[in-house]
């Protein structure tokens, strides 16, 4: 595998994996200020989930990289 596709495939798994993270500890308002989404969260902690997600997404590659070589 080059770093170019190494690259791409950590992408794509880091993409998925964001997606599956983003609704977790998610907490709706009860009241919502006149303007605002109803659905919006109150606080995402979207610096915890990146982190979250770049940690596993690495985990994820290293187990894609082993089957791959083999």
């Amino acid at each position: 595998m080059t770093f170019s596709i190494g690259l791409i495939v950590y992408v794509m798994i880091w993409v998925v994996v964001l997606f599956l993270v983003l609704p977790w500890g998610v907490n709706v308002p009860d009241e919502t200020a006149l303007g605002h989404a109803t659905s919006a969260p109150e606080n995402p902690h979207i610096g915890l989930k990146f982190l979250i997600t770049s940690v596993l997404s690495g985990f994820l590659w290293v187990v894609a990289y082993l089957i791959l070589r083999a």
